[in-house]
């Protein structure tokens, strides 16, 4: 958990200094944040408030809450980007974040068919110049906070 970014960004959620785009929406299983480093307006991501590396760990009550989050928090970003659909995708691989979390990806109807599916992963990880500004992400946040509450 040491090396956890995910683990290090909950804390910065728990003692209240996170930025609106990295605290939308809270519940007592799991945080909505919109993701840091996408060229993508509106890729939010679902985080476990508790350490897990696997989905077989999550307990019946954090099972349940995602699975009422998942269709509200989509329901959001058809709102607010206006996208026709969302991906829904975990990993938990990437050495920086082993910690279960569930990327919502708007999918409009703008997106190149090579960045379709899978392809939708190369808005992720780009050079900080590229990515959508804390202002964006801030204005996004609340138009979703919102529509979750």
């Amino acid at each position: 958990m040491g090396n956890c970014k995910t683990c290090q960004m909950l804390a910065l959620r728990d003692s209240r200094e996170a930025p609106l785009w990295d605290n939308i929406y809270r519940t007592p299983y799991w945080d909505l944040v919109h993701s840091y480093n996408t060229v993508l307006r509106g890729w939010l991501v679902l985080v476990a408030r508790r350490h897990i590396a696997t989905i077989a760990e999550l307990t019946p009550d954090e099972a349940a809450e995602l699975g009422r989050l998942l269709p509200v928090v989509s329901q959001a970003l058809q709102k607010v980007v206006g996208c026709q659909k969302t991906y829904v995708v975990q990993f938990a691989e990437h050495p920086e974040h082993p910690h279960v979390h569930f990327h919502v990806i708007p999918m409009t109807t703008d997106l190149p068919a090579e960045k379709r599916g899978p392809g939708v992963f190369s808005y992720l990880g780009v050079p900080e110049e590229e990515r959508v500004s804390e202002m964006t992400m801030n204005e996004i946040a609340a138009r979703v906070r919102d529509f979750v509450r």
